[in-house]
């Protein structure tokens, strides 16, 4: 048994450039369609899990704070399912530290739950092979079943008559991709979201009249995204993560009621990649459920599609590249 010594993970966000919006299963956390998506080199989330078998209750501690409510509440229904597998029952105290915003449509809960995943499962003497730990990650949030692996890396959605429906939906990294992507992203607010993506999501599932049609689309652009990726095609790339994410959003507009992510200046920061775009500079757009615009665009173009968006908004800009999978670290 590992005592009282602490397991310590760390994992990085992902932007899906054909997105997640949707589940099948709300328990099991299953999507309607695969998703794809680039793990980044920037904001990752440590969480370190140590157990303490006298204690009563969990103790969860994120950036420095007590969680509370529902935050604290979905750390610690995770940590009942890693009990349940492990077949143990001590109490945790958790300690997270983000680097990115949190609630503002920067992926936090991808980065944290992949590294919950890895930290609680060592610290309860688990052994998981990759897929079978993006599956766990995948329960605590659906975007983290991605961030267990880098680079880019695809989640399958599983049939929806699969004999084990929980088993057949799991991430993978792809391989033998040509491209060599940076993205570029626009930090217009960061601040908690005034509807969760678990509440856009559903009410856009539920409600909006586009979202079957945009459902299809979503299924037919993964297998083209695959082949642009594995064909180093990087127009059509982007072309397709722009065309599914301002997809996304319209749907969600339409909801009843509808949510908007997008603001006066996320609108103007679209304008402006399309403005660069017929100047000759490749440059293509994607947005998370949040404000904030990111841009995908070739590495050697990064410093550049960086410059003229600092310019245009007097925002703080961050360039990424593709980052590594969640490690764990062992104890401190």
């Amino acid at each position: 048994m590992r005592g009282s010594e602490p397991a310590e993970a760390v994992a990085h966000p992902n932007i899906a450039l054909v997105k997640y919006w949707g589940k099948r299963d709300d328990r099991l956390v299953i999507p309607y369609a695969d998703s794809l998506s680039m793990t980044l080199d920037v904001f990752p989330t440590t969480t370190q899990v140590r157990l303490q078998p006298h204690a009563t209750h969990d103790v969860v501690i994120m950036d420095g704070a007590l969680a509370r409510n529902n935050a604290r509440r979905r750390i610690v229904d995770f940590l009942d399912l890693v009990r349940e597998q492990a077949g143990r029952s001590e109490c945790a105290v958790v300690k997270t530290c983000n680097t990115v915003p949190v609630g503002a449509g920067l992926a936090s809960s991808a980065s944290g739950f992949a590294a919950l995943a890895l930290a609680s499962t060592a610290a309860y003497e688990l052994e998981y092979e990759p897929a079978a730990l993006s599956r766990l990650a995948r329960r605590g949030s659906g975007s983290a079943a991605r961030s267990v692996f880098g680079g880019f890396v695809r989640w399958h959605a599983g049939a929806p008559d699969a004999p084990d429906p929980d088993r057949a939906s799991f991430a993978e990294p792809l391989t033998g991709t040509q491209l060599d992507l940076a993205l570029v992203a626009v930090l217009l607010e960061t601040g908690h979201k005034s509807v969760s993506s678990r509440e856009a999501m559903s009410r856009s599932a539920r409600t909006s009249p586009l979202f079957p049609t945009w459902l299809a689309r979503t299924r037919a652009e993964i297998g083209e995204m695959c082949a642009a990726l594995d064909e180093g095609d990087l127009a059509t790339v982007g072309a397709i993560a722009e065309c599914n994410a301002l997809g996304m959003h319209r749907t969600m507009e339409t909801a009843v009621p509808p949510v908007r992510y997008r603001t006066r200046d996320s609108h103007r920061v679209l304008q402006q990649v399309r403005r660069m775009r017929r100047a000759g500079l490749r440059a293509w757009s994607t947005m998370d459920a949040g404000p904030n615009v990111k841009v995908l665009c070739a590495t050697g173009d990064a410093p550049l599609v960086a410059e003229e968006l600092k310019q245009a908004t007097r925002r703080r800009v961050v360039v990424a590249r593709g980052g590594p999978g969640a490690v764990l670290r062992g104890g401190s």
